[in-house]
């Protein structure tokens, strides 16, 4: 288990639900992993519209909040988004360009929580970026409903390393287990995520959302009984069994059961 008051710049902190169904996915969410919610009023004066952050024990692990209306006139499916530590939101969006990525929403203020930005990478898959003022991130990860891994799927696995070491000083390494070619991420000397091969072909680029679970046999077939899919797994990797799994709006999010880093 990993209580947080801060994050190292290039560490994945945070992660957040914007969903076409706020009330059903806070239903969904809260019985599949046991969080708290508190809404925090975000909307202008007159307009009812909150950012609710989940948490156990009174420890923030994530939010969820209403899917912008552009995306969904765009058809943009429900999606949990993976948000990395930086000491400088604009520097960081500008070294993206530098690298060859693409800015789809430049650095803005968040309230007195923080300061944020939105990178698709030059594969094609969106990380956001958060500078923190209030609001350091996750208070607990690594531990049964908390942010346990982030795994980014890119049809170009050296590209995409080449150009994360770029922006955060990551280093990747081949990891032995699964049955699939993987590389872990290392932000320093802690373990930060992990780089597989895009599949099936078709699906986007993207960065998936590992949450802990105590039994994912028992969190699967829970997932189930209340409208979602399972998409993938359980699949043992040595370390850890996990799955792949899509909410009843959509939005698609993996669960890990087994060892947890610090």
């Amino acid at each position: 288990m990993g209580e947080r008051s801060s994050h190292a710049a290039g560490t994945f902190s945070w992660t957040d639900l914007t969903t076409t169904d706020q009330p059903a996915a806070k239903a969904f969410y809260t019985s599949l992993f046991g969080w708290d919610v508190q809404d925090m009023p975000v909307g202008p004066e007159g307009e009812e519209m909150f950012y609710s952050m989940m948490s156990l024990d009174g420890r923030h692990v994530a939010a969820i909040s209403p899917q912008p209306q552009q995306q969904r006139d765009a058809g943009v499916p429900p999606v949990w988004n993976s948000y990395v530590t930086v000491e400088s939101a604009d520097a960081s969006l500008e070294r993206a360009k530098e690298l060859g990525g693409t800015v789809h929403a430049p650095a803005f203020d968040v309230m007195e929580a923080g300061r944020m930005g939105v990178i698709q990478d030059p594969q094609g898959a969106y990380l956001l970026v958060w500078q923190p003022k209030q609001h350091n991130g996750a208070q607990l990860v690594n531990a049964p409903g908390a942010l346990t891994w982030n795994e980014l799927a890119s049809p170009d696995t050296d590209a995409s390393s080449a150009f994360y070491g770029g922006l955060f000083g990551w280093t990747v390494a081949p990891f032995e287990g699964p049955p699939m070619p993987y590389w872990s991420i290392k932000n320093g000397e802690a373990n930060n995520g992990g780089i597989r091969e895009l599949s099936p072909p078709g699906m986007p680029p993207n960065w998936l959302v590992y949450f802990g679970v105590e039994d994912i046999d028992a969190a699967l077939a829970k997932a189930g009984e209340m409208g979602g899919e399972t998409m993938f797994g359980p699949q043992d990797i040595g370390i850890a069994r996990i799955a792949t799994v899509k909410d009843p709006q959509g939005a698609v999010f993996a669960v890990y059961d087994g060892q947890y880093e610090p």
